[in-house]
């Protein structure tokens, strides 16, 4: 039989789908066998755990909930592991490598944020890096406990050469969840194959302030959009449904950020959160709640910042009584890079190191990130009696759990020649193609203006500061090719004559790792635009690249590395431009590449088209190109409002009834509408059908939507179902959305499309706080944006 102290191993362990009562049915020969427990992979995993853990040290505890970052320094000779270093400076293993793909620890190397191939190591290098850590980790500790690394994968595998799709916020206004999860399992293979089990994505907060230089990471202002995106991710990272092992080709995901992170005070990254708990379940736990009850998601990452005076990384009520307790989450919380020191050095809500250690120990922490500096102090803690053994064995088990579910005792290696053979093949390439068609976003088009006519748009000036580079966003790295807007419009349109001219420049700089960010010289600038307006005066049309950098709309994750403005328009001298390529009278067409959502009023009066392509991915320039010339349809919608200035923030589409008053001198409505997307088609989307006109408070609403091509070119849309409720005991929304549906269609044809409003999207949380179906009139409404809706009512009685 187990002995006592593996049965207080169970009491302690959470994570898996098995529960601690297997460990009891567990057929008593693996007690009987020679070979530890913990080795046998038949064994029921509470019991792998329950047996490794009754052979392990404090000390060794200890070091699974650490991490390694800076640490790699201690354990490699250049770029190569070197084992006997490793068993010097870790002697009692390692739980934990931050980032292998990285070159941190490397002499001169203080940061990898991406955006150059210096810093990071190469496939290859990454592989064998990864296979010598963990054969000195199976083959020369005392108890062979494999090492859990991690990586970060928002768009594509953070690493030279993986693929590189279009970022998040581009691939959330696709509204295609069966895209979504393809691009994710093939951002999971190729992480995977390098020996990778575990990745820091996605991010599913519910966005509503465009300042925030993060709003790109995000699927966008709609608690629904963020809960399907983020279940399709998470599907496609993981697999289907609810499971015990991770399976081939597969790495766990990690829910981020837990929460409030996408309304920061005046927009400035990790700044307090303002909500009420009413606002928390209505808008911003959905995602984090629909995700971990319909999938077997990984692992949480607690938000920086703080609600209500508790910062999530202390936040017991947030991480245990709603996480574990009312969602049941059995997966690993694993902190954000600083979170747990930050209690001491940011949030000065802990006293010490050890006090901020104690703190996320006791809210739910199970794994410091990325370096472990305040669980480095637990084992005087623990010693002395200050900090009690058990919540040290509570998180270790839960990270051996995360370990044997992962299935790294059994094979924790990459593969050299499969890294090689999948990293960024054709077949990911024409994904990662699809995925930027897809997500080409047509926000205006004047007369027709777009698409260009090869055979009559004569000379094209192809003018800005992102014609000629492929801009990639956020959390990139290299990958093994990038076609820009130029590039594109040569490769599909050879014979065309297309003239160039730089316009602009916006920053200093291309280093997306630089700390200080300098806006680029205005007198250079504006000897630019005289350029690029000689160059436009001999062109029939023009083709304008503007918006962001990975510089001017990123994470600000120091005071002296910011990502966050005050100032939403575009930024330098690029209104400018605009305004004199607009004054020569020829068309002018606006391709937006952008992270931070185009709130540019200037240049949609000042333009004949907008054409919003976001920061679209290594392939970007070809689906830009096919895009602006007739051969792809866009068919995206905004999964944000746009607002047009920062006075209007926030503004969100599923407001309140009271919202919208109006200002003096100024439009209260956004610039553009949640949901809005044009096409080169036109299409008709009925008023929503209910099965009936009655239902029960215990009743799902079945409902049926017709979408009609009444155009003459093939084309996708989007259709949208939102509820607006009524009479009831607190104020609703005047809109949200409970479905959505993109559909390809030929000229003429029509779909009948269903949709289910299951109860639990109907309900609300009443003025007891008690979540509940209450009676009372419905509006169900359909249509292709929030602005445009053809209405049904319904009862709930």
């Amino acid at each position: 039989m187990l002995d006592t102290s593996r049965r207080g191993m169970l009491r302690l362990m959470a994570g898996g789908s098995l529960s601690a009562l297997a460990v009891a049915q567990a057929p008593m020969a693996f007690a009987q066998d020679a070979a530890p427990i913990y080795k046998n992979a038949a064994a029921p995993i509470p019991a792998r755990v329950a047996d490794l853990m009754a052979r392990m040290t404090l000390v060794e505890k200890i070091q699974q909930i650490r991490t390694a970052w800076q640490g790699k320094g201690e354990m490699i000779d250049d770029l190569a592991f070197n084992s006997a270093k490793a068993s010097a400076a870790f002697p009692d293993g390692i739980g934990h490598v931050t980032r292998p793909s990285d070159k941190r620890g490397v002499p001169g190397i203080t940061g990898a944020a991406g955006g150059t191939a210096a810093r990071w190591r190469t496939p290859q290098e990454t592989v064998e890096f990864i296979n010598a850590l963990q054969r000195w980790a199976l083959e020369d500790t005392r108890l062979g406990i494999p090492i859990l690394v991690h990586e970060e994968s928002l768009h594509g595998y953070m690493a030279t050469e993986a693929t590189m799709f279009p970022q998040a916020i581009a691939l959330s206004g696709t509204f295609d969840t069966d895209l979504m999860r393809r691009v994710q399992s093939v951002i999971a293979r190729e992480v995977r194959a390098r020996g990778v089990y575990y990745v820091l994505s996605p991010v599913v907060d519910t966005v509503r302030d465009p300042r925030w230089g993060r709003i790109e990471e995000t699927w966008g202002e709609c608690p629904y959009v963020c809960g399907e995106m983020g279940v399709a991710a998470v599907e496609g990272l993981q697999g289907p449904g609810k499971f015990e092992k991770l399976g081939p080709d597969k790495v766990f995901a990690t829910l981020k950020h837990m929460t409030g992170h996408g309304q920061p005070e005046a927009g400035n990254n990790i700044s307090p959160a303002q909500l009420s708990e009413r606002e928390l379940r209505e808008n911003f736990f959905p995602p984090f709640r629909e995700i971990v009850q319909r999938t077997s998601v990984g692992a949480i990452m607690p938000s920086y910042n703080e609600i209500d005076g508790v910062p999530s990384h202390a936040n017991t009520w947030l991480l245990g009584d709603v996480l574990r307790g009312e969602w049941g989450f059995d997966g690993i919380i694993a902190s954000d890079y600083g979170g747990v020191h930050e209690l001491f050095t940011l949030h000065h809500v802990a006293e010490s190191m050890e006090d901020a250690a104690h703190q996320s120990l006791l809210a739910g922490v199970d794994s410091e990130l990325p370096e472990g500096q305040a669980f480095a102090t637990l084992q005087e803690a623990v010693e002395a009696g200050r900090i009690p053994v058990e919540l040290v064995d509570r998180a270790c088990a839960r990270m051996l759990t995360f370990k044997f579910r992962a299935g790294l005792f059994e094979n924790p290696y990459g593969d050299r020649e499969k890294t090689r053979r999948i990293t960024g093949n054709a077949e990911a390439r024409e994904l990662a193609l699809e995925a930027a068609r897809k997500s080409m976003c047509l926000l205006t088009n004047k007369d027709g203006a777009l698409p260009l006519n090869e055979s009559s748009m004569g000379k094209v000036a192809v003018i800005g500061p992102n014609h000629a580079i492929a801009r990639l966003g956020g959390y990139s790295s290299v990958p093994k090719q990038t076609i820009s807007l130029i590039e594109g419009l040569r490769q599909v349109a050879p014979d065309a004559d297309f003239v160039t001219a730089q316009g602009v420049f916006i920053t200093t700089s291309e280093d997306r790792s630089q700390d200080l960010i300098y806006l680029a010289d205005r007198e250079e600038n504006l000897r630019l635009i005289e350029e690029a307006v000689e160059v436009a005066r001999g062109a029939d049309t023009i083709v304008l690249a503007i918006g962001d950098t990975e510089q001017t709309s990123r994470e600000g994750f120091a005071r002296n590395h910011l990502g966050d403005r005050t100032d939403i328009d575009i930024v330098g001298e690029q209104n400018e431009l605009v305004n004199a390529l607009a004054t020569l009278g020829k068309k002018l067409i606006v391709c937006a590449i952008n992270g931070r959502p185009p709130s540019w009023p200037n240049v949609v009066e000042k333009a004949d088209a907008v054409l919003e392509c976001w920061y679209p991915g290594q392939e970007g320039g070809v689906a830009m190109a096919e895009t602006l010339l007739g051969r792809n349809n866009p068919g995206a919608k905004l999964p944000v409002s746009v607002v047009r200035n920062e006075g209007q923030v926030p503004l969100f589409y599923n407001r309140k009834p009271s919202s919208r008053r109006g200002y003096l001198f100024d439009d209260a409505g956004p610039l553009f509408a949640f949901g809005h997307g044009l096409s080169y088609t036109s299409f008709d989307v009925s008023a929503p059908r209910a099965s009936k006109s009655t239902f029960g408070t215990e009743e799902d609403v079945e409902v049926e939507v017709d979408v009609t091509n009444t155009g003459s070119a093939a084309g996708d849309e989007v259709v949208q179902l939102y509820i607006t409720r009524k009479d009831v005991s607190v104020t609703r929304p005047v809109l949200e959305l409970k479905g959505f549906r993109r559909v390809s269609l030929q000229p003429g044809e029509r779909q009948t499309l269903g949709f289910t409003i299951p109860v639990r999207h109907l309900a609300i949380w009443n003025r007891q706080m008690q979540e509940v179906n209450e009676p009372g009139p419905v509006t169900l409404s359909a249509g292709n944006s929030s602005a445009n809706l053809r209405t049904t009512e319904i009862s709930i009685r």
